[in-house]
């Protein structure tokens, strides 16, 4: 059976028992590791992937052929992503600062892309002008030297931006929660309607209760494709992503891609879509 997902810590945990035949009566697993927006690509074109991790905002495009398993993703509270501007912390924390200015962003097709823009519907008056894609590690210097006016930040950024001089003007997550009181809907696991959906869905689940109860069998696994990661910040990023919604999304789970998706929709960021066909 063959699989892609990304090389970051909590896949690589999450998928190391059945990538090493430790999962009961699961077919082997032939692994792609690749970048998200690598994977959100793939999933809109012809290939020979089964199961896929692809970012939330990716799967309208993708539902006809693929169906969401309720179990192996990435949804989280407290971890949402930042939008930044230049000069010190209190100096101007007010959002029409951005009314028709250029804002960077990684990616147009992900979460953090979906709630800049729902959250720039209601706060920035007019709207925002630019939207520049730019490589992540580009953004938060292109803001600190006056290229882009503003710049939409993820992981490790929330914690290092203070030193590039920039101060943040919105902690997305923060106002997503407080709106809606869901969790944030980050990394899906998608696999063909064709298949077995429900045997797949109990491999995957397998695959995460084996790496809770034997967290020491992946280690060596995870930071194999995490090199540039100390173990503590590895282990720190599975404990922030690998949570009870990666067990099982359960009501609040389907609730959040349902109204982040939804919501979305309604403002032309992604296509329409059937709610119906996000559950099994």
């Amino acid at each position: 059976m063959k699989i892609a997902y990304s090389p970051c810590p909590n896949d690589t945990f999450v998928f190391h028992a059945w990538a090493h035949g430790l999962v009961p009566d699961a077919p082997q697993l032939d692994v792609t590791y690749a970048d998200i927006n690598i994977t959100n690509e793939l999933a809109t074109r012809e290939n020979d992937l089964d199961i896929l991790k692809i970012s939330y905002a990716a799967l309208p495009w993708v539902l006809k052929e693929y169906a969401l398993l309720p179990c192996g993703g990435a949804l989280g509270r407290g971890c949402g992503p930042l939008v930044l501007t230049k000069g010190q912390a209190g100096e101007n924390n007010d959002p029409a600062q951005l009314t028709g200015r250029r804002v960077a962003v990684p990616s147009e097709r992900s979460t953090a892309y979906l709630l800049f823009r729902l959250w720039a519907a209601k706060h920035v008056p007019g709207g925002v002008g630019e939207i520049v894609v730019m490589p992540f590690h580009e953004i938060m210097p292109a803001v600190r030297d006056g290229h882009i006016d503003a710049g939409l930040v993820i992981h490790e950024a929330r914690f290092t931006y203070p030193n590039y001089g920039l101060s943040m003007l919105v902690d997305l997550g923060n106002w997503w929660e407080a709106d809606t009181k869901l969790p944030i809907p980050l990394g899906a696991i998608i696999a063909r309607r064709s298949l077995d959906l429900q045997a797949i869905s109990n491999w995957v689940r397998a695959s995460v209760q084996h790496a809770w109860a034997h967290p020491e069998a992946s280690r060596e696994y995870v930071m194999q494709y995490a090199q540039e990661l100390s173990p503590e910040v590895a282990q720190a990023h599975i404990d922030l992503y690998v949570n009870s919604f990666t067990a099982d999304l359960g009501e609040d789970g389907f609730n959040a891609v349902e109204a982040l998706l939804s919501r979305a929709a309604a403002e032309g960021l992604v296509p329409e879509f059937d709610p119906a066909l996000l559950r099994l």
